[in-house]
């Protein structure tokens, strides 16, 4: 086997051990992520289980765009899921105002090559902590669709309790779904 054809094929074990170890971190974002935010991102799967502001097709204009926002948050409140050196998800804080003031919402997606590989039951727990170590707050809650059971199975696998269920108040795709909604306090 010729020597580049070798440093490739070790490359690609060392990252196939990476994921089978449910190896990640998370980290900031940063410019060097559109390429492969984009080719993560640009799944129908998971646009259809995230808010409509999250577009599909995604494109590198999608990913530069998404950085250069989060980009301007101090400190941090959206992370880069890492995985081999590549961004292949995000999860975060959206910090609430008003009367909500004490509460961040929590959102996360993760590329398909990795699901199902217990790498959100580890994320979540960081960023809860984080979250609540960095901001003023008292409780986090996430809003899956009521039809993405494995969203709400990984939430409370980690430590979220059931707070309430609404059924058909979201329009998705020409559909109305249900909003369930899981928390967890400080």
């Amino acid at each position: 086997m010729c020597r580049v054809c070798n440093f490739i094929l070790n490359l690609f074990i060392n990252f196939l051990n990476q994921i089978n170890d449910n190896s990640f971190k998370l980290r900031a974002f940063d410019y060097s992520d559109v390429s492969s935010l984009t080719l993560h991102a640009n799944n129908a799967k998971i646009a259809n289980n995230l808010m409509d502001r999250f577009p599909y097709p995604y494109n590198k204009e999608d990913a530069s765009a998404f950085i250069a926002a989060v980009m301007k948050e101090n400190p941090v409140q959206v992370f880069a899921i890492e995985i081999g050196g590549n961004a292949v998800g995000a999860i975060g804080l959206l910090l609430q105002d008003d009367i909500y003031c004490k509460n961040a919402e929590l959102g996360y997606w993760l590329g398909e090559p990795f699901w199902n590989k217990g790498i959100m039951q580890k994320a979540i727990p960081q960023i809860v902590e984080y979250g609540f170590q960095t901001f003023s707050i008292e409780r986090i809650f996430a809003r899956p669709f009521g039809r993405n059971k494995a969203s709400q199975k990984v939430l409370i696998k980690t430590g979220f309790l059931f707070e309430y269920e609404l059924q058909k108040v979201l329009f998705k795709k020409g559909q109305y779904e249900d909003e369930i909604c899981f928390g967890i306090r400080k």
